[in-house]
């Protein structure tokens, strides 16, 4: 099928092609009532705006995007003491003294967070550059201004071969069915979409099938529950592969997570809290990720619970700051890099052409036992 042009989007809305430049490049100079008309047109027609015109003639951009969400941490959650406390002299200042920038974060040269830095996106986005590099490939970066904002995405889609996109729950408002069928698309940590696109995953049911035969084998656990949000892919693989391993083990299966607080978020796990103040702690934590089991430590550490004299706790996804904190953290690792580095191969080797149909990847993980499991 032909790619639409901004010829066909102009024809379609009844506006000049101009309009439609400057409804994509320069929305605040379009009338609401029109720039809504060209939108509307533009995704009916499946239309991508192309911001280079030089890789348009040549058939490429010679460009791979990757584009993010709000996955980014400013400080880790239940710190802001510690960062207050060595946030002096932060501010960065010309040579006449003048104030010309304010470390908002707090962090100071000599404390750095790894709780903030590098994470599972960081990990990932070293990869795709990585692989980008050897490539002789462009990055452009993306993320969304605001948690509707389908032009974001769809100006970033117009610049780029091809565009890699990180799960998350506004991933859902974006018009991702309609830039597929434009340019390759590859969905990370996804593996359930219907859309034509590349999905690459990691193999959530056999690193939670491990870890569970590890904590009952070695440590004795029969009692365990989940801990996380279900509003993405690998936590509602992880908590149902759980509870299938838990019934084929004949141990107790629960049917919905302890606490499905959003990690950096501050609803800061309040489900958890009162179990805590109750006392029915299970023997182990399963968390959804490494971050939200840092902020479970966290909760935990306030409460007096000792991990893991009191309570097993785990993760999953194997970041950097896992070695690092006390005890170290049991975790199921992703190839998180080798996820980014696939992710630009798919996307090179597609030479701006579209899937026909969807294409799943598949990683290994492996399990990493260390001290808050007891090992």
């Amino acid at each position: 099928m032909r790619r639409a042009t901004v010829y066909d989007v102009a024809k379609k809305a009844g506006v000049s092609t101009a309009t439609v430049s400057f409804t994509f490049r320069r929305p605040d100079k379009v009338k609401p009532s029109t720039r809504a008309k060209v939108l509307r047109a533009a995704k009916d027609l499946d239309y991508v705006p192309s911001a280079n015109a030089r890789g348009l003639a040549r058939g490429n951009t010679g460009v791979l995007g990757l584009y993010s969400f709000d996955m980014l941490i400013e400080r880790p959650l239940g710190d802001e003491d510690d960062f207050d406390s060595c946030s002096g002299g932060n501010d960065v200042v010309s040579e006449n003294g003048k104030p010309i920038f304010s470390n908002r974060a707090g962090e100071s040269f000599d404390c750095p967070s790894v709780l903030s830095y590098p994470l599972y996106v960081d990990e990932v986005q070293r990869g795709f550059e990585l692989e980008c590099r050897r490539r002789n490939r462009a990055v452009l970066l993306g993320t969304a201004i605001r948690h509707d904002d389908g032009a974001g995405i769809t100006d970033v889609a117009g610049r780029v071969d091809g565009l890699a996109v990180f799960p998350n729950e506004f991933t859902s408002t974006m018009p991702l069915e309609a830039l597929c069928r434009s340019i390759p698309i590859v969905r990370l940590s996804e593996g359930d979409g219907d859309e034509p696109a590349a999905y690459i995953s990691c193999d959530n049911e056999t690193g939670m099938n491990q870890l569970i035969d590890h904590l009952v084998d070695v440590h004795g656990v029969h009692d365990m529950e989940f801990v996380g949000s279900l509003d993405n892919y690998d936590s509602r693989h992880r908590f149902a592969a759980m509870r299938s391993k838990l019934k084929m083990k004949g141990l107790r299966v629960p049917d919905l997570p302890l606490d499905d607080s959003v990690s950096g978020t501050h609803e800061w796990f309040v489900d958890l809290c009162e179990v805590i103040d109750a006392g029915r702690l299970p023997q182990a934590l399963l968390c959804a990720t490494d971050q939200t089991a840092f902020e479970v430590m966290s909760v935990l550490r306030d409460a007096g619970v000792r991990v893991p004299q009191d309570v097993i706790l785990t993760g999953f996804d194997g970041v950097l700051a896992g070695q690092v904190l006390t005890p170290t953290l049991t975790t199921v690792r992703q190839p998180l890099e080798l996820l980014g580095q696939l992710a630009a191969r798919l996307l090179d080797e597609q030479a701006g052409e579209p899937w026909g149909k969807p294409e799943r990847f598949r990683l290994p993980v492996k399990l990493i036992v260390r001290g808050s499991c007891g090992c």
